[in-house]
C-alpha cells in the first residue's frame, strides 16, 4: 500500500515537473516570437508616438518630462505583458510555426515593413477619426 502511494506521488511530481518544463519552453518560444516580430519596440514606437501628441497638446510641459518619461517605457515590459495572451490563444505548435514563418524572405519583409506600415496606419486612424467626429458635429448642428 506504501509503495503504490509513493509510487503515485512520484508519478504526479513527474507529471508537474514536466508541465513546468512544457510553460517554461513555451514561454521561451513566445519570447523568441516577440522578439523576431519585433513586438515590443512596435510597442515602444506607438508610445512615443503618443507621447508627441501628448507634447503638442501640452506646449508648457518642460521637453525634459517627456524625455524623462520616454526613457520608462520599455520593450521588455511590453512584451513580459504579451506573453500570457500569446499563451492562451497560441499552441507551441502555432509559436513555432510563427517563427518559422517570420524567418522566411517574406516573413523578413513583414518584419521590417511592420513599423513603418504602422505608423502610417496610425496617421491614417487619426485622419480617419478626425473625419468621423467633423461628421458628427456638422450633423448635431
Amino acid at each position: 500500500m506504501k509503495t503504490r502511494i509513493l509510487c503515485i506521488v512520484f508519478f504526479g511530481m513527474l507529471t508537474l515537473l514536466h508541465a513546468q518544463q512544457s510553460t517554461d519552453l513555451k514561454t521561451q518560444r513566445i519570447k523568441t516570437l516577440l522578439e523576431l516580430t519585433g513586438s515590443g519596440n512596435i510597442g515602444v514606437q506607438v508610445a512615443k508616438n503618443m507621447i508627441a501628441l501628448y507634447q503638442k497638446n501640452y506646449p508648457k510641459v518642460e521637453s525634459q518630462f517627456w524625455e524623462d518619461f520616454a526613457k520608462e517605457i520599455k520593450a521588455e515590459d511590453l512584451v513580459n505583458l504579451i506573453i500570457p495572451i500569446y499563451d492562451a490563444h497560441y499552441t507551441t505548435e502555432d509559436i513555432n510555426a510563427m517563427i518559422e514563418f517570420y524567418q522566411t524572405p517574406v516573413g523578413k519583409k513583414m518584419i521590417q515593413k511592420i513599423p513603418q506600415i504602422t505608423q502610417e496606419s496610425m496617421q491614417a486612424g487619426q485622419a480617419w477619426g478626425k473625419e468621423i467626429g467633423e461628421k458628427v458635429i456638422r450633423q448635431l448642428k
